[in-house]
């Protein structure tokens, strides 16, 4: 049993692929999933706070982090979803509560779209989604195969690209730590990590609809939209074309914080995710948090 509070590293082989995961604390399951080039050291401020009174899983999902990345990954959306619900069955969880944070937002919905049983309730902290347009012309060009083929050999060995990048997703990227450049960094040196990155951008536009069509079937379950208001990376105003295609669903406004609110205000973040679990969320279709 892992010390509360205290994540420890571990691993597990999913359809023979080996996962790398954060696991703490004890009590109902609580699944954390990362975005697209992040892994599980993005959850790390959050998980002491919420693995008071919850098992805690954060894996680097297959492609990312230490977890293992193969170039025969499928990486359509629903494969992403699929990998997910192999950790699941590989660490035992029966049933969870999924936070999923940009294209782990969108993994964590088609996932609950697919096994909806294995879903208790939803957080998507500014999950990619069609109405997002920024962006748009960044995807387009990682698209262009001479881009493709060029960009991670450029990518992986430029390191004032990847500060810009992690800065990028802060609302003040003043506030980026030494130490969180490093954290991000370590892993996009390996083999693989930005050539995976790529190929997920050559089937968006087909994910993004997948997710779409997907909604409808995810309407009953539970869900809080959480948004930095200084997002530059997925437009806060798609959180409001989100809710209504979730009936029911919450949206929380992180006043001041960029992509990664759990990063910049991990108390704050960590408070509105433990009063949503427990259902002591304020019933207004939304709530800023300053």
């Amino acid at each position: 049993m892992p010390v509360i509070g205290s994540p420890s590293m571990e691993y597990v082989s999913c359809n023979g692929l080996r996962v790398a995961f954060r696991h703490a604390g004890s009590g109902p399951a609580l699944v954390f999933v990362h975005g697209l080039l992040g892994y599980s050291f993005s959850w790390r401020n959050v998980i002491p706070m919420l693995a008071r009174d919850r098992e805690v899983f954060a894996p680097d999902m297959p492609g990312a982090g230490f977890s293992e990345c193969r170039v025969d990954l499928d990486c359509r959306l629903a494969s992403a979803a699929d990998r997910l619900l192999s950790f699941l069955d590989a660490a035992r969880i029966d049933s969870c509560d999924l936070v999923g944070s940009s294209y782990g937002g969108a993994t964590a919905v088609m996932l609950a779209a697919r096994q909806p049983v294995r879903v208790g309730n939803l957080v998507l902290v500014s999950p990619a989604n069609p109405w997002s347009k920024v962006g748009r012309k960044r995807l387009a060009l990682l698209r262009n195969s001479g881009v493709r083929h060029l960009f991670p050999r450029i990518a992986r060995t430029a390191r004032p690209m990847h500060r810009y990048f992690v800065r990028r997703m802060w609302g003040d990227p003043a506030a980026v730590t030494e130490e969180t450049l490093s954290g991000y960094s370590q892993p996009l040196l390996r083999p693989g990590i930005f050539e995976h990155a790529v190929r997920i951008v050559q089937s968006w536009n087909a994910d993004m609809a997948e997710f779409e069509a997907s909604l409808p079937k995810i309407s009953h379950i539970r869900t809080l939209l959480v948004w930095g208001s200084r997002d530059r990376v997925v437009a806060p105003p798609s959180a409001e074309i989100l809710q209504r295609s979730l009936p029911g669903s919450r949206i929380a406004i992180i006043e001041d914080a960029g992509h990664l609110p759990y990063e910049e205000r991990p108390e704050e973040f960590s408070r509105i995710v433990h009063k949503f679990l427990l259902k002591h969320f304020p019933s207004g279709a939304t709530r800023k948090v300053t």
